[in-house]
Parts: structure tokens; sequence; C-alpha cells
């Protein structure tokens, strides 16, 4: 497939907060074009840094966030709105903190994939004196999704296509894993995207927090909720956390089975959720804070930077499960969760129509720019009083703002509109 000619034939742009989920976006792409020799550029007052490429029939475009937070990917957003007009479609693809039990007691654990269908802005309302109070729900704050995309999450529901997704992200995922041990040979790291294994994925029981228990820190001896800030950051086997506070679950003793017959491949596909999303800019690390308001907004995750992206670009965020946003959360799995998100973005891309816009765009034979007259032309077409010509449209009338349409006529193949204020 040849390269594309300029920025117009981009239709999908995918947005990163973190390297590590960039690259793993980019070991998904079929092709990625030498920026050497197809330099696209950006727009004016656009200051973002662009990767393109192809995935299947798309053309896309990657960009990483300068910073986490929804400010961050609400400026991003903008810049590849002006950038790339005709990207239909984004994805905000990385990690994110997983609710472990959904509202349907359905067992979600790490590595699996949410894709969001709504978006809630948790730290969004008002503090008043016994409680936070959200200011406003989603559909109200940040508006519905575009027809396109909610008609997208509505297909990629249907059983079907949901087992087709999977499946595809399944395959995906594996080639990830071969494409980066290929390249990390030399460099010590080829194990970066592989299964940590179901015996490091641990969910301790809500009340159990990650602290001192050796008696010797003021802080965290203070009660059973209070941590302090060194102990925040050790790993469990630092402090030792007791292992018999593990919460029991059915799926990891299946992966277990599987591990054990060596069948790793079945063992670390991840499971898709579809549903509503936290989003804000503070890292959730609460169980007892993530079970309030998931329960509250019947949400599935939690995660950073989708409501400043979803105002400025029909967007969908797919993010995969590396903690549970708990006080126990590390970083062990945010590679392979970051790998498991690429891999669903692109089954998703898969199953994304290709719609024939651009190609009815380019087959007018009007010319390209408009012709002087007493009303500007504002699309391909004669001025006033010239003539009419196939595949063109003419405005008459000074065109502002304010104007409305008076009249349209169609001769010869020519749309004719009259605007009055």
């Amino acid at each position: 497939m040849a390269p594309p000619a300029d920025r117009n034939e981009f239709e999908i742009a995918i947005v990163c907060a973190l390297h590590r989920e960039l690259d793993a976006v980019e070991l998904v792409l079929d092709e990625i074009w030498n920026e050497r020799d197809h330099k696209y550029g950006r727009a004016v007052g656009d200051y973002n840094f662009y990767k393109t490429g192809r995935i299947g029939q798309f053309n896309v475009v990657l960009v990483l966030l300068p910073n986490m937070g929804k400010a961050a990917a609400a400026g991003t957003a903008a810049g590849i709105r002006s950038s790339f007009p005709a990207v239909k479609l984004a994805f905000l693809t990385g990690i994110c903190g997983g609710v472990p039990f959904t509202d349907r007691r359905k067992e979600m654990i790490l590595g699996d994939v949410v894709i969001s269908t709504t978006l809630v802005q948790y730290d969004f309302g008002r503090q008043i004196v016994d409680r936070f109070e959200l200011k406003e729900k989603l559909e109200e704050s940040l508006g519905r999704g575009t027809k396109n995309i909610r008609n997208f999450i509505n297909q990629a529901q249907v059983s079907s296509e949901k087992k087709d997704i999977q499946q595809r992200a399944a395959s995906y995922l594996l080639q990830i894993q071969q494409k980066k041990a290929a390249e990390d040979e030399d460099d010590g790291e080829p194990d970066t995207y592989n299964y940590p294994g179901a015996s490091s994925d641990k969910l301790f029981d809500d009340d159990y927090h990650h602290k001192h228990r050796d008696g010797k820190c003021d802080t965290c001896n203070r009660g059973p909720a209070e941590v302090c800030q060194a102990a925040s950051k050790q790993t469990c086997k630092n402090l030792k956390c007791d292992e018999q506070e593990l919460v029991p679950r059915k799926r990891l003793e299946r992966k277990q089975k599987l591990e054990n017959e060596d069948k790793v491949a079945q063992a670390q596909a991840p499971l898709i959720f579809v549903g509503r999303m936290g989003s804000g800019d503070t890292v959730m690390k609460s169980s007892q804070d993530r079970n309030t308001i998931a329960s509250e907004n019947a949400l599935l995750a939690f995660e950073m930077e989708g409501a400043g992206m979803f105002d400025e670009i029909p967007c969908i965020v797919v993010k995969g499960v590396c903690d549970y946003a708990d006080s126990h959360k590390n970083k062990g799995w945010q590679d392979f969760a970051a790998a498991t998100a690429a891999s669903v973005t692109k089954a998703l891309i898969d199953l994304y129509p290709k719609t024939d816009e651009q190609a009815v765009a380019k087959s007018s034979n009007a010319p390209a720019e408009p012709s002087p007259g007493p009303g500007p032309s504002l699309v391909p077409g004669p001025s006033p009083g010239s003539g009419s010509a196939p595949g063109g449209a003419t405005f008459y009338g000074n065109i502002s703002g304010n104007n409305v349409v008076s009249g349209h006529t169609n001769t010869g193949g020519t749309n004719n509109y009259t605007f009055n204020k």
C-alpha cells in the first residue's frame, strides 16, 4: 500500500500518555511511513510530534502526550484536529486501574482490557461537609459520544464480534511479544511484554492496606488506614504483605492451570469489558474510594486522560488493566497491560468500516480554488454570472456566521445557494 499523499488521508489517530504505551502501539503497525521520505508536517499552532503508519486499510497517526492528565490530552487532541482534519476516530490507548469485580460480580484480572462507552469525571464536583458530590453526570458535562462511535461500540458488543475481537487481540499480542523479542535480543530485554503469570496477579482484601507492620513506623502505627509515604513507594515483597489476605479468584485458578499445562498463549489472552470508565487527574490508590465511586457510577476502571480528549475529538478509550487502583498498586504489569490494550485497539480497527467519503470528495472535476466574484464561492464552482459547471456549487451574497440559506437551485449539476441575514 502506497503512503498517503498528505495529512488529509489519515482517518484514525492513536494517542498514548506513556512511552511504554506508544512503544506497544508501534509494534502493531503493519507499516511505518519513513518520516525522512514522507514528512507530513503539522498545522500552525500545533505542537504535537507525530509518527505515521498503517493498520490494515487505514492510515493512522500516533502521538504521545507531553504528560499525563486531562489538560495535556485536551491540548493534544486539539492539535490533531487542526493538523489532521480527516481524522474521524481517535483511540486513547494505554493502561488503567481496574475494578476487580464488576456490578455483575464478574471477575476482572490484570491484563484484561476495558473499552469505554461513557466517561465519568469522578474528581469534578463539590466537596460537601460529609461527602464529595459529582457536579454533573458525564452525559450532561461532556455530552454523548458521536453517533459513529456509539454505533461502533454497540457493534463491538455483539457476541460474535466481541469473540472475534478477543481472538484477534490474542493473536496480535503474540505478534507484539515476538517482535519485541526479536528487537531486544541483543539488548538483554526480550521479555518486556511477556505474560507476568497468574501467580503475580495479587488482589488483597479491601481492608488490608499496603503499609509497614513492623511497629517501627509512627505513621503506619496510628491506625489501620494510616499509611506513610515511604510505604507507598515500596513493593509488597519489601513490606511483607501477608498473602493470607489475598482474595481467591476462579479465573486465576484456570489461568494457573493453563500455565501448568504449558498453554501460556491461552492463559495470557485478555477478556474485554465494555462500559463506563472514571477519568480524573488523580491516581486512584484506595480500594475503599475505588469501590464507592465505582458502585455509585457503575464504573469498570479508572484512568487519567479520557475526559480531556472527549470534547475535542471523537474518542474511544481502550485501556489494559495494570493494577486494581488500590494501595498495593505497582508497575509490574504495566508493559503487559499496554500490550493487551494495543492488541485490542488493532482488533477494533479491523472491525471499523472504511468509508468512501474521501474518494467521493476527490472525484469532483471542479477547480480547487474559489473563483472571484461579487459573492464568495466557498466550494469549487464558477463565480456568479459566469455560467455553471458540473460538480461545483456557487454561493451568492455576503456570507457570515449569521447568514441563512434563502435560495437554492440546481443547474447542470451545479448547486447554487443564496445567503441572507
